[in-house]
């Protein structure tokens, strides 16, 4: 309560200071509004480019839409690109809040980093597979996701089929010289691809009766095969010949990929000392607990005890239904992380289009999607056609610790807690956009975080299983590096990650294989060591107020932008990650 009556010359400069605060709360009012429509203005732009994301994110005004990948639209897109750039720079920084101020660094390292695709990384010239994969994966994402009727899904998957044949035309334009391990890929996948339209789109739509669309969708389909059918031929006879390209990326545009993905600026040379490091404590980590186990044996030879002690290949997606519980209910008990959600993901097989270059993957729906909520937890499982020795080499990849390791990644709390999160993320940049070093880090920090709060009762088995995962993340880490600045190869890589990583040889050719296409795949282990970084700076920060639950929601809070942004707001300072 007031004690006195101001001066009028006090009254005067108070109301100015009021009016003073009311006009700039208006133009940062404006300000914000302008900036959200630009945002709007971005995501749109994308999605015509890309309707299959926006199918993902759940906008479905695209689902009947694909890809375009001639010359054309690739133009079309790069100028585009170049012209939301430039309003992006004329925005007034200054004047946008503290978190929108950082979506706007997102968004235009997002932009320039599909400019450095396009023009540099070309993966669009290089790489068959992107083509059949993509082209699935939209027609996919529509049947297995019940956002509307069977019949208008159909509907949309019929549009989007009928696109496909010129799509893989268009391939056929664009592939020139491609390396040929990006051909053989795609030449293994692709009986997956023709397998999932002959038998499980086929089979897609048991509820439509409608005689007229049910022949258009046959139509439609049998011309998909066909087109398929003639594609694996043209990458058998014609392309596989003629793949003799380089796959490396080089340093330059592994620097500039690191950057406007992750915004990190390490030198490289700095950042592969930084895996070597990490490497090699957790292999002298893993030393010293196989000797809690076996100290006769060498930590390779206890590695290779545990890694037969695994379910049965028939009961291995109902190992990881069984694990699902127990780890929720530690994390709530330990007062972990807010879990949103008590809805499970359906745990079932990786689709045959995608097995080539994954073990287990989440398949979760995105953040705008209001019907369709289920998430699947995919696990790629030994093929009906294999010998008995490559199943049980598969087999030993999932052993008991890396079974717990992958679905502490993979669910809880990893990506699907991650996807529960992002629903509540402050803007729709935050939705839209996670960067690898935020998605892939945090899950990978907590197959750690989840044994050290004491998962497993300090089990000797579960930590060398988590151990042997975080080995495979540093060989990652060094084999991306080095395969695509020249130092190592292929086949060096695949030994690599045998010799040093402990995997299996079956892990070890996949993950050898994806190193060519996805060069930073180091950001699992990148993440991990900036989340932990964070994680010990901000506990300085609170001192006795500090709780790992109160951590890790802010953490959480934040959306999938990077890890400088992250520190930027949970610090308050630009001090450095690593």
């Amino acid at each position: 309560m007031l004690k006195y009556i101001p001066s009028l010359a006090v009254c005067v400069l108070v109301l100015s200071g009021i009016l003073n605060f009311a006009f700039q709360s208006q133009a940062s009012g404006d300000s914000s509004a302008a900036f959200d429509k630009l945002v709007d203005e971005y995501f749109d732009f994308q999605f015509r480019f890309h309707p299959t994301a926006g199918t993902a994110a759940g906008f479905h005004q695209y689902d009947t839409q694909l890809e375009d990948s001639s010359v054309a639209s690739r133009d079309a897109e790069a100028a585009g690109l170049n012209k939301l750039l430039a309003k992006f720079a004329a925005v007034d920084k200054g004047k946008l809040s503290p978190d929108a101020a950082a979506d706007l660094e997102v968004i235009q390292a997002d932009a320039n980093s599909r400019l450095l695709e396009l023009h540099d990384l070309r993966m669009w010239e290089k790489d068959p597979d992107i083509y059949t994969s993509g082209a699935t994966y939209a027609v996919f994402i529509i049947i297995k996701r019940n956002f509307a009727s069977q019949e208008e899904r159909l509907k949309s998957v019929i549009a989007r089929e009928r696109q496909i044949p010129r799509n893989l035309e268009t391939a056929r334009k664009n592939l020139h010289n491609p390396p040929r391990i990006y051909t053989e890929v795609a030449l293994q996948q692709l009986p997956g691809v023709a397998e999932y339209f002959k038998n499980d789109v086929a089979a897609a739509f048991p509820e439509v009766k409608d005689e007229k669309l049910l022949a258009e969708f046959k139509s439609a389909n049998a011309a998909t095969i066909d087109s398929i059918q003639r594609y694996e031929n043209f990458l058998k006879n014609e392309l596989l010949p003629a793949s003799k390209g380089d796959f490396r990326i080089g340093a330059e545009n592994f620097r500039k990929k690191l950057l406007y993905e992750e915004m990190v600026d390490i030198p490289l040379d700095r950042l592969a000392e930084i895996g070597y490091a990490d490497l090699h404590r957790n292999q002298q980590r893993l030393k010293e607990v196989a000797a809690q186990i076996d100290p006769q044996h060498s930590p390779r030879e206890v590695l290779q005890q545990l890694e037969k002690d695994h379910p049965p290949a028939d009961q291995l997606l109902q190992t990881f239904r069984d694990t699902l519980g127990g780890l929720r209910q530690f994390i709530q008990e330990k007062k972990i992380i807010t879990i949103p959600s008590q809805v499970l993901p359906i745990v079932e097989e990786t689709p045959p289009f995608a097995r080539a270059l994954t073990t287990a993957s989440m398949d979760t729906p995105g953040a705008y999607e209001t019907v369709a909520k289920e998430a699947m937890f995919n696990v790629t499982i030994a093929e009906p056609d294999w010998k008995p020795e490559r199943v049980e080499e598969w087999m030993e990849g999932f052993n008991r610790g890396t079974i717990i390791s992958t679905a502490v990644h993979e669910v809880y709390p990893g990506h699907y807690t991650q996807f529960l999160w992002v629903q509540a993320a402050p803007s729709k940049t935050r939705k839209l956009l996670y960067c690898g070093t935020n998605a892939e880090g945090w899950a990978h920090y907590t197959e750690q975080m989840m044994l050290d709060e004491g998962y497993g009762n300090g089990d000797p088995r579960l930590r060398v299983g988590q151990l042997q995962d975080a080995l495979l993340r540093d060989a990652r880490f060094i084999a991306g590096i080095e395969m695509h600045t020249g130092k190592i190869t292929m086949d060096q890589a695949k030994k690599f990650f045998v010799d040093e990583g402990y995997q299996t040889p079956p892990v070890a050719d996949v993950e050898s294989k994806r190193g060519t296409s996805d060069p930073t795949y180091l950001v699992y282990t990148l993440g991990k060591l900036q989340i932990l970084k964070l994680r010990e700076d901000y506990r300085k920060k609170m001192g006795d107020r500090f709780k790992l639950q109160d951590f890790h929601d802010e953490f959480m809070r934040q959306g999938g932008i990077p890890l400088e942004l992250i520190r930027k707001a949970m610090l308050g300072d630009d001090s450095p990650t690593l």
